[in-house]
């Protein structure tokens, strides 16, 4: 078996689903398919842990991340704005911030610390999903995710994608859906669900 890049991750519902997909749509129309946001092989979500696994500990982390879902108490989330910023490219990409709430902060907390004997930050180009040609920027998210964008760094949001997104009515509320362990594709988006658990209403 090989090794792959992953994301645990929340996945909105329906409407919050459909609206990004909408928004990205938008930003692909003017700026390229870099992100095309869909709800088949690209999937709107919040990221809580990425790393790289074995292929053989997918049914093991589907069964810790179970065991939190059967405890998470995370009910409506929020999104307060759409926040821009470049990245090591020079890039602008445009996404959702969702309010950091203390059991969001927990969930993120508790998924690190449950995932960390499966998960490395040593990544390569072939354990990325697809056969595009990789973004630097794929690579360099995945080895920091631990140290930049973690813990007291963590920052959840929903990426929409590259270029400036408009405003849009804030804030909006939304739930999520399902906890879910996701194969990485390039830009570090959900291309595959690996595990998924719904989340009680």
């Amino acid at each position: 078996m090989s090794r792959i890049a992953v994301d645990v991750v929340l996945l909105p519902d329906e409407a919050m689903t459909n609206r990004t997909i909408e928004l990205s749509a938008k930003l692909v129309e003017k700026f390229g398919r870099k992100i095309a946001l869909s709800k088949e092989d690209c999937l709107p979500h919040i990221s809580l842990a990425m790393g790289c696994i074995d292929e053989r500990d997918v049914a093991a982390i589907g069964k810790v991340l179970t065991a939190i879902a059967e405890r998470c108490t995370i009910s409506e989330l929020k999104i307060t704005g759409i926040h821009t910023s470049t990245n090591s490219r020079g890039e602008t990409v445009s996404v959702f911030e969702v309010e950091k709430t203390r059991e969001l902060q927990s969930l993120h907390e508790k998924v690190m610390e449950k995932v960390q004997p499966y998960f490395s930050s040593a990544v390569t180009s072939d354990m990325i999903y697809g056969d595009e040609e990789l973004a630097r920027t794929t690579l360099e998210w995945i080895e920091g995710y631990r140290e930049k964008s973690s813990f007291a760094k963590f920052f959840p949001h929903i990426t929409i994608g590259y270029g400036e997104a408009q405003e849009q009515v804030f804030p909006i509320e939304f739930s999520a859906l399902k906890l879910a362990l996701c194969h990485l594709g390039n830009h570090c988006t959900c291309r595959k669900v690996l595990s998924s658990i719904d989340l009680r209403p």
